[in-house]
Parts: C-alpha cells; sequence; structure tokens
C-alpha cells in the first residue's frame, strides 16, 4: 500500500515532544483536522491552549480522506426528520453549511486546491429513497436536485444534487493552519484525570480539555465503546481515467464514492466493519479493471471512520457528569465537514458562548438505538472468543486483516502491526501477540 496522493511531496510543520509540565487553560488531545481547527479557533478567541499529537499532526484519517466539503452526508436528512425532529435535521444542515463556509472563507487565504463542486448521493436501487430525500432537504429551504443521469459508468435508479459544495487538499490546508500553534508532536496522551493529562515524558495541567483523537479513549464516561465502532473504507486513484465533475458517493454503505483531484480519479469503497472481511482495493482493481481499462493505478491508500449510532457525530461535553471534558468523534466518514463544525461548537462551549446546535450534537442525547444492540453483541461474541490476542483496550479477541497485514478490534476499532505495535486508537498501548 502506498501512502494517500495528499501526503506525495507534502511538508507539514514540525513541532518539538513535551517533557516536563506545562498548565494552560485548554488542553486539546489529537492533531488532526478537528485537534488543529479546535486549536486554531481558541487562540483567534484569545484562549491560552496547547495541542497533544501522540505521533506527527494530520498522520492519522486526516491524511487519507477522500476530502470532500459537503453538508451532503449520505441521505440523511429524511432519516432526521422522521427520527429527531425537523428541528434537529434543519439544525445540522445549517451547522454543515456554515462550516463550508468558513472553509471557503479560509482557503480564500489558502493554496489548498479549494474547489467548487457539486455533490452527489445516488442509489442504484431505489428511486424512491432518493425522491424522499429531495423532499425532506427542499422542505428545509435547500435547493436540492433530482437527476436520473450521471457521468458514471453505470446506471442509477436517481440522485441527490447538493449544489455550491466543494473539494479540497487537505494536506495543504491543514499545514497553513497549523502554522505557528502551540503543538507537542510525540505526545501521547495515556491517562486522563479531572484537568491532567499524562505523556511518558510530561503532564499537562488545563481547566478544560478537549479529545479529538478519533475514539475517545476514556471508557470511564460517555459509554463511547458502546455507543461508537469503525469502519474500513478504501481508495484508488487513477491515471487515464475521465473527470466525473463533481463528488459522488452510494447511498448504500457498501457503495461506491467518486472524485477527480488534478489527473486522478479517486475511487472509493470495498467498506467493513473493522474486524470484518469485505472488499478491501481488491474490489475496486475489480471495477477500475473492467470499467477503465486504459487507466492505471497511481496510489491506493485505506481510511477508518468512527461510526455514530443514529448518523450524527457525538461534539461536546464528553458525559453529563464532565463539565470541563470535551469530545468530538463519530464523524460517520464526513470528518473534514464535521472537523470544522466541531471546532467552531466546541470553541463556542470553552468560551461560554451559546451555540444554536449543541442539542444537536449533544453526547449525551438517547442510545436507544438498533445499532447499540449490535456493538453490544459484537463484543460480547470477541470478548468471548478463545485466544490469546487480546485488544488492550478492553480485551477483545483480535482478527487478522490478510489484506493489509494488521491485527484489528471488531469491537472498537483499535489497530496494530503484525508485531502487536498500535496503529489506531482507541487502544493507547501495543497488544501481545504471541505465536501460539
Amino acid at each position: 500500500m502506498s501512502n494517500s496522493v495528499w501526503m506525495d511531496g507534502q511538508k507539514l510543520p514540525k513541532f518539538g515532544k513535551l517533557t516536563g509540565s506545562v498548565k494552560t487553560d485548554v488542553l486539546v488531545i489529537g492533531g488532526g483536522l478537528c485537534g488543529i481547527l479546535c486549536t486554531y479557533f481558541l487562540r483567534k478567541a484569545g484562549v491560552d491552549c496547547v495541542l497533544a499529537e501522540a505521533e506527527n499532526i494530520g498522520s492519522g484519517m486526516t491524511c487519507n480522506t477522500t476530502a470532500k466539503l459537503t453538508s451532503q452526508h449520505g441521505l440523511i436528512y429524511d432519516k432526521l426528520m422522521k427520527s429527531r425532529r425537523k428541528e434537529i435535521a434543519a439544525g445540522y444542515l445549517k451547522a454543515n453549511e456554515c462550516a463550508l463556509a468558513e472553509y471557503r472563507r479560509l482557503a480564500g487565504e489558502i493554496d489548498c486546491d479549494f474547489e467548487e463542486k457539486d455533490a452527489f448521493v445516488y442509489s442504484c436501487s431505489d428511486r424512491e429513497k432518493i425522491e424522499r430525500e429531495v423532499r425532506a432537504v427542499n422542505d428545509l429551504g435547500f435547493p436540492a436536485d433530482f437527476m436520473e443521469e450521471l457521468p458514471l459508468p453505470f446506471p442509477v435508479e436517481g440522485a441527490v444534487r447538493f449544489p455550491n459544495q466543494a473539494q479540497f487538499h487537505p494536506l495543504k490546508f491543514l499545514a497553513a493552519i497549523a502554522e505557528g500553534l502551540p503543538v507537542y508532536e510525540h505526545t501521547m496522551i495515556r491517562e486522563l484525570a479531572p484537568h491532567k493529562a499524562g505523556s511518558e515524558h510530561g503532564e499537562i495541567t488545563a481547566d478544560k480539555i478537549i479529545v479529538t483523537s478519533h475514539f475517545p479513549f476514556l471508557n470511564k464516561h460517555g459509554s463511547y465503546f458502546l455507543k461508537l465502532y469503525q469502519h474500513r473504507s478504501y481508495v484508488i486513484a487513477l491515471c487515464g481515467a475521465p473527470d466525473v465533475h463533481g463528488m459522488y458517493v452510494d447511498e448504500a454503505r457498501t457503495g461506491l464514492s467518486f472524485r477527480n483531484y488534478q489527473n486522478f480519479l479517486l475511487i472509493g469503497g470495498g467498506s467493513h466493519r473493522t474486524g470484518k472481511n469485505g472488499g478491501n482495493w481488491q474490489e475496486l482493481r475489480r471495477f477500475a479493471d473492467l470499467n477503465y481499462p486504459e487507466a492505471e493505478e497511481a496510489y491506493a491508500w485505506a481510511a477508518q471512520d468512527c461510526m455514530s449510532l443514529d448518523g450524527i457525530p457525538y461534539i461536546g461535553q464528553y458525559s453529563a457528569r464532565t463539565p470541563d471534558l470535551y469530545a468530538a468523534s463519530g464523524f460517520n466518514k464526513w470528518g473534514m465537514t464535521s472537523a470544522m463544525v466541531s471546532a467552531m461548537l466546541l470553541r463556542d462551549m470553552v468560551t461560554e458562548k451559546k451555540n444554536p446546535w449543541e442539542a444537536v450534537f449533544s453526547p449525551s442525547r438517547s442510545m436507544l438505538k438498533p445499532q447499540l444492540l449490535l456493538n453490544g453483541a459484537e463484543a460480547a461474541v470477541n470478548l468471548l472468543t478463545f485466544t490469546g490476542k487480546r485488544c488492550p483496550h478492553m480485551g477483545c479477541a483480535l482478527k487478522w486483516n490478510p489484506h493489509e497485514h494488521t491485527w484489528d478490534c471488531p469491537c472498537h476499532g483499535s489497530r496494530f502491526d503484525a508485531g502487536g505495535g498500535l496503529i489506531d486508537n482507541p487502544a493507547v498501548g501495543n497488544a501481545r501477540i504471541s505465536s501460539k
């Protein structure tokens, strides 16, 4: 597997490691786009803050995105209108449109290959589902359109078009935003206590702490181990394939996504729950061989996403009992726009400014969703599986991923290399992988 197209030749600012003790008003944990934006906005608001990143900034999920900036997150609006009221759906749409507008504003000052594009969610099997989504979005006051034909190499039953969305180069943007911020790299926070965070070589004391480390790793509060699971998906970048003139995603979770970047066509898909089987890159390569036989693969990479119970991220107070601890997670494969929503919302919460989106994204909202039962069943099965290869997060049985040569946790999505070295959280340490 090669690095993503975003990593090729891209340089990011470098920062030192934490040594000793530091005091600050706000600590941000996690140096992906979400954490960097949180720190950037807090500094703009005059808040004393620092960020701690376990490796290098942008080295986690941010460098493996397909980098779509859109408020169109699958067929979510019809679902929200039925399950959580029109006001919640309207708030979700408004928050993401504001996030897109903020990207547009900042991109006016940053060379990050920002391009205005229409976004489409298509269905290969269910026209009625698309029509319902168009009606729901129009009812919220947004000018979505129904489309019958797309420039893709297969027929569709219909698609929802969102005009005036965008795409960009995430690491070019991140590099500009991060310049000059108070960041500690190679500083993994392994322990959290009220107003304190400990790493291997130091400690940070803060009045407030924001956890943007992809999957919240503190199990004592918030029940994130029950209300989140992780999903892997795969991307190939083709040279010599056509320009599809937009951003496209299948409404089916195992479908394909498309967008162009420069002379590359990015095709995403092959998705599966982490620790399970799926199409992986092989599915994408078979599709490319059949539909773009003259094209050549230039890059291939994989992404991992935290999935919430109801399709809405968890952004806000970590739990009802932790007034000075905050979280941002569960971005459901829409991490770029959700990162900006998180940064704006958490800035306001930390500075005690009322934000109209708090109730929409509250991590303390009801957990009574069908996915909760599936998550619990998955955990029970893997906890009872007889094996010595266990995830140090909560003890679930690890499964070998032959495509990526990793040990993956089906319960919460932690991943480890062949020798047990930690790759992805919520685990904060290595796994013991024996040959027995």
